[in-house]
């Protein structure tokens, strides 16, 4: 539906007004950051021997995070970019939600990892001494370049709604003004500006797609190049890929849920968005569930020692109220919530991409922690056990925290629709005449 001038006046109000709500909201979240933070000083002065990580268990609750946080990640890429080269111009009102996501996730993956370091600044020596033969290289490598070709992204299309913000926000304060100024550099809503943006976005969309498929797949290959039980798989990627993107498209629905409720954007985020992302999750739920029969079915009929044994523990074992737990919560209650609740029905909705958030987080734990506590060389390192220690618990909440935090402080500066893509009064409108052709003067500006 296209955006319409009182549209854009809903849209714009967030950013009119900071209400004791917002300020409420904020300052509880930095205070679970701060006992967060306060977690990983300790952690740093005592060390990792505070967390529940031992031997063999030398990854747990951080990495965890790190897989589920670069899959939330996915979210913005495939609604923005993805779609975009697949032509689809319902995803326009949803991509900056997507995108943000997408932003203020990064940083808490690849925040994980250094948490999980004990010393952040060893980091340094993947930098001096890194060696391109290890898939550590290549995720850092892989992460980094997605994160910084995601804030050129997210940038470029929030572009004009920040000159447009400059030239219609006038009650606001005096240096959100010139916020507004600085970061528009200049931009003046001409036809031929949109056309050139049209251009760079579309290119970027398709390298971006590219990028996306690349990312989680080297974040898979972490486990996967290892010869440890349930990791060293060929479908270990397209798995890891097939559950961030799930992860991801739910993450929107709940984010588009809440943003429609909270700023009363019930008209421009309408039910038959809604519909279209529910068809989305119930595609990838039981993509999901066929990467799961065909992994555990492979294994299963091998029945390799060392393998069955991180099988078991999954199917009937230590971890067996955990996987049943997640395969309840990503496949059976969502797909049925989605066939039969779920049609023009936001609420129940979102409960099912609560659900299936909790259910991946679960699953990227189930993946980590039961191979490492039965690791191939069984008879040398010994069996394991592991259970999450307080700082790992509040350094957990702090991230997810901070994510919220980061997420609504924007949504009270910049519109969270793009204005430019849906607005029939602007000239990036889909609808709008193909713009004139760039002229000399343009050209030289």
């Amino acid at each position: 539906m296209p955006i319409t001038n009182r549209h854009e006046q809903t849209i714009l109000a967030p950013i009119r007004r900071v209400g004791m709500g917002d300020y409420l909201l904020w300052g509880s979240l930095l205070v679970l950051m701060l006992a967060g933070l306060g977690a990983w000083i300790w952690q740093y002065i005592e060390g990792l021997g505070i967390t529940g990580m031992n031997r063999p268990v030398y990854w747990g609750v951080y990495i965890t995070n790190f897989v589920f946080f670069i899959g939330l990640a996915h979210s913005g890429t495939f609604i923005s970019a993805i779609l975009r080269v697949a032509g689809q111009s319902w995803r326009a009102p949803l991509t900056r939600a997507a995108e943000a996501i997408t932003l203020f996730s990064l940083p808490f993956g690849a925040g994980s990892i250094l948490i999980d370091m004990g010393h952040p600044e060893r980091i340094l020596n993947l930098i001096f001494y890194g060696r391109f033969q290890s898939p550590i290289m290549w995720d850092v490598t892989a992460v980094g370049l997605y994160m910084l070709s995601s804030i050129v992204f997210f940038y470029l299309s929030l572009l004009p709604d920040i000159a447009l913000c400059r030239d219609r926000l006038t009650d606001v304060p005096n240096w959100q003004k010139r916020m507004y100024k600085v970061l528009a550099l200049g931009w003046k809503d001409s036809p031929e500006q949109y056309h050139r943006l049209e251009k760079v976005l579309d290119g970027m969309a398709v390298f971006m797609t590219m990028l996306v498929v690349t990312v989680h797949t080297v974040v898979s290959w972490l486990f996967g190049m290892t010869v440890q039980p349930g990791w060293h798989t060929a479908l270990i990627g397209p798995f890891f890929l097939l559950g961030a993107i799930l992860s991801g498209t739910a993450a929107v629905v709940i984010a588009l849920a809440l943003l429609r409720k909270v700023y009363h954007l019930e008209e421009v985020l309408h039910n038959g968005l809604f519909n279209s992302l529910r068809k989305l999750l119930i595609t990838f739920i039981l993509g999901w569930l066929y990467m799961m029969i065909a992994e555990h079915l492979t294994i299963g009929y091998a029945s390799m020692h060392e393998e069955m044994v991180v099988l078991n523990d999954k199917f009937s074992g230590t971890y067996s109220l955990v996987f049943w737990n997640m395969t309840v919560l990503v496949f059976f209650v969502p797909l049925l919530i989605f066939i039969f609740k779920g049609k023009n029905n936001v609420g129940w909705m979102v409960f099912a991409s609560v659900l299936i958030n909790i259910g991946m987080w679960m699953e990227r734990y189930i993946v980590i922690i039961p191979t490492e506590t039965s690791p191939r060389l069984f008879h040398e390192m010994g069996g394991g056990s592991y259970l999450p220690a307080l700082p790992e618990v509040l350094i957990t909440i702090a991230c997810f925290a901070g994510l919220v935090f980061l997420y609504a402080l924007f949504t009270r500066f910049f519109p969270i629709i793009p204005i430019w893509e849906t607005a029939e009064s602007l000239p990036g409108h889909a609808h709008n005449a193909e713009p004139a052709p760039v002229s000399s003067t343009a050209t030289g500006d």
